[in-house]
C-alpha cells in the first residue's frame, strides 16, 4: 500500500504561504474591531457581546467547508477552490470594515469578514493532513506558525508603523475611523487576495484515489473514530438523547435569564443550546427519509463518533481559546484604563495606548515565528504533549502578569510567554490531531474541532460583558487575568491526552 512521500521545505514552505494573509486579516481584525466598535460609540461591556459574531460565523462556516472540501474535486482542487473563494470575499470585506458609518454595520460587517475568512482558513489546516506525511505534520503545523506570527508581526503594528514612520493620522473626528487604521486594512486585503494566490498556483493536490490508497496504508487503530455507532438505530438514539439534552438546558437557561433578569447576553446561549438540539432532531427526520449524506446528519453523526485524541483535545482547546479571546476582546480596554487611565476613545492617550496595543499583538506574533520551528525540535526530544503543555503554561503567566504592570512600555515581556503559547496553540494541537484522522474526514473533522473553538469564545462573549460590569467593576484588566486562568487550567489537561500518532524521540 502506497504511503505519503515527503515533501521538500520548499514545498511546505508554498503550501502554507498564503496563512500568512489569511493571519494578516485575523489580526487586523483582532487587534482594531475593538477600537472601531468604541469608537463608532460601544459600551466596554458591550464589547465581547459585539464580537460574538467571530466564534458563531465560525461555528457554522467551518464544519460545513469541510465537509464539502471532503467531497470537492474541480480542475483547480480539493481546497484550493476555497482558498481562492474566501480570499476574494475576505479581501472585499477588509476594504469595506473600516469604512462603517455605524455600530451595528461595523457589527454586521464583522459576520461577513469572519465568514469569508474562515472559507480559506478552514480548508489550510486540512491542507496539511491531506499532503504531509504524519512524521512531517509537525513541521507543516509549525511552518502555519511561522507565517501567521510573520504576517501577525506586520499586521497589527500597521496603523502604528503607518502614523510614526509615514504620518497618517491616528486620530478621527467623534465617530469616524482614524486614516491609519483605513489604511491599514486596505493593505490587508491585497496581502489577503496576493498570498492565498501564490499557495494555488504552487501547490497541487492529490487526487481522491491517491488519498484513498493513502487512507489505506494508516493504521487502522489509529484513524479509527472512538465511538462507532454502524447500527442506524443506536444513533438515531443518541441523536435523540444529545437532542433532548441541549433543549432542555436551552430552555432552563432561557428561562432563568428571564425570570431573575439576567444580563441579555445569556439569552444567546440558550438560544444556541436550543437550536443545537432542533437541529438534533431534524437529523433523524432526514436519515429516516434516506438522506444520511445530507451535511448536517454526518456533521452530527461525525462529532458523535469523534476519535477519543479529539475528544481529550477539546477540553484543551475549550479553555485554552476562553484565554485568548478575553485577550482579544480587552487587552486594548484593559491596558488604556488599567495603565493609561482613560476611557476617551477621542483622546490621543487612548488612541497611542490602542496603537501600543497592536504592536503589542505584534510582539506576541513575533516571538511565536520565532520558536515556531523551534517547537518540533522540543517535541522530537521530549513529545508535543509535554511541548504544549510548558507552552500553554508560559502563555498563562505571561497574560495574567499584565496586571501588575504600571506603564506600558514593559509589556512586551509578557507578550514573550504569550508569544511562545501562540505558536504551540497554531501546530501542537493539529500535529496530534491529525495522527488519528481518517485521510476522507480530514476537513469535516477540522471543520468538528473548530466547534471546540467557537463554543468557548461564544461563551466568553456572553459572560465576560457580565464579569467585567459585575463581578470586575468595570475592570476591564480583571478580563485578563481570568484568560491566564483559563489557559492554565488547559496546560494541565494537556497532559491527559492520548498522542495515538507520536513521532518517535530523538
Amino acid at each position: 500500500m502506497k504511503k505519503k512521500p515527503r515533501l521538500s521545505f520548499l514545498q511546505i514552505w508554498n503550501m502554507s504561504f498564503g496563512f500568512l494573509g489569511i493571519q494578516f486579516g485575523f489580526a487586523l481584525q483582532n487587534a482594531n474591531v475593538s477600537r472601531i466598535f468604541q469608537t463608532l460609540g460601544a459600551e466596554i461591556d458591550n464589547l465581547a457581546i459585539l464580537w460574538i459574531a467571530a466564534p458563531i460565523t465560525g461555528l457554522i462556516i467551518q464544519p460545513i467547508i469541510g465537509h464539502y472540501s471532503d467531497k470537492t474535486w474541480t480542475r483547480l482542487g480539493r481546497r484550493r477552490p476555497y482558498f481562492l473563494a474566501g480570499a476574494i470575499l475576505a479581501s472585499i470585506a477588509l476594504f469595506i470594515m473600516p469604512n462603517s458609518p455605524a455600530l451595528w454595520i461595523a457589527a454586521g460587517m464583522l459576520w461577513i469578514m469572519d465568514a469569508s475568512i474562515n472559507i480559506s482558513m478552514e480548508p489550510f489546516r486540512a491542507f496539511v493532513g491531506d499532503l504531509l506525511p504524519n512524521s512531517q505534520r509537525t513541521m507543516g503545523f509549525a511552518m502555519q506558525s511561522f507565517f501567521i506570527g510573520i504576517g501577525a508581526v506586520v499586521a497589527s503594528a500597521l496603523p502604528y508603523v503607518l502614523t510614526n514612520w509615514f504620518n497618517i493620522p491616528n486620530t478621527a473626528p467623534e465617530g469616524m475611523i482614524p486614516p491609519s487604521v483605513k489604511w491599514a486594512f486596505y493593505i490587508g486585503g491585497g496581502v489577503f487576495f496576493s498570498t492565498v494566490l501564490v499557495t494555488i498556483i504552487t501547490t497541487k493536490e492529490y487526487s481522491p484515489e491517491q488519498l484513498a490508497e493513502f487512507d489505506k496504508a494508516k493504521d487502522n487503530a489509529k484513524q479509527t473514530a472512538g465511538t462507532h455507532m454502524n447500527d442506524s438505530l443506536a444513533e438515531n438514539g443518541a441523536f435523540i438523547k444529545l437532542g433532548l439534552i441541549l433543549s432542555i438546558l436551552g430552555a432552563i437557561l432561557t428561562i432563568i435569564t428571564f425570570y431573575f433578569s439576567l444580563e441579555k447576553e445569556m439569552y444567546i446561549v440558550g438560544f444556541i443550546l436550543l437550536f443545537a438540539g432542533i437541529l438534533m432532531f431534524f437529523s433523524v427526520f432526514l436519515k429516516k427519509r434516506g438522506y444520511e449524506k445530507n451535511a448536517l446528519v454526518e456533521v452530527f453523526s461525525d462529532l458523535l463518533k469523534m476519535p477519543k485524541t479529539m475528544q481529550q483535545l477539546a477540553i484543551v482547546q475549550f479553555f485554552t481559546w476562553m484565554a485568548l479571546f478575553s485577550m482579544w476582546i480587552y487587552t486594548t480596554a484593559g491596558v488604556t484604563s488599567h495603565i493609561l487611565k482613560t476611557t476617551d476613545t477621542m483622546s490621543v492617550i487612548y488612541n497611542e495606548g490602542a496603537d501600543w496595543v497592536g504592536v503589542l499583538f505584534g510582539i506576541y506574533s513575533g516571538v511565536a515565528a520565532l520558536v515556531a520551528f523551534l517547537l518540533p525540535v522540543l517535541a522530537k526530544y521530549t513529545s508535543r504533549k509535554f511541548t504544549h503543555f510548558v507552552c500553554l503554561m508560559l502563555g498563562a503567566a505571561g497574560l495574567t502578569s499584565i496586571y501588575l504592570f504600571k506603564s506600558t512600555g514593559p509589556l512586551w515581556i509578557p507578550m514573550i510567554g504569550i508569544g511562545i503559547a501562540w505558536a504551540s496553540i497554531l501546530s501542537m494541537p493539529y500535529a496530534i490531531l491529525t495522527g488519528s484522522l481518517p485521510e476522507h474526514k480530514m476537513g469535516i473533522y477540522m471543520g468538528i474541532f473548530n466547534f471546540f473553538i467557537v463554543i468557548p469564545q461564544i461563551l466568553a462573549a456572553t459572560i465576560l460583558g457580565f464579569l467585567v460590569k459585575d463581578v470586575f467593576g468595570n475592570q476591564p484588566i480583571f478580563a485578563l487575568v481570568f484568560g491566564g486562568c483559563s489557559m492554565a487550567v488547559a496546560a494541565i489537561a494537556v497532559l491527559f491526552v492520548k498522542d495515538v500518532a507520536a513521532p518517535e524521540k530523538l
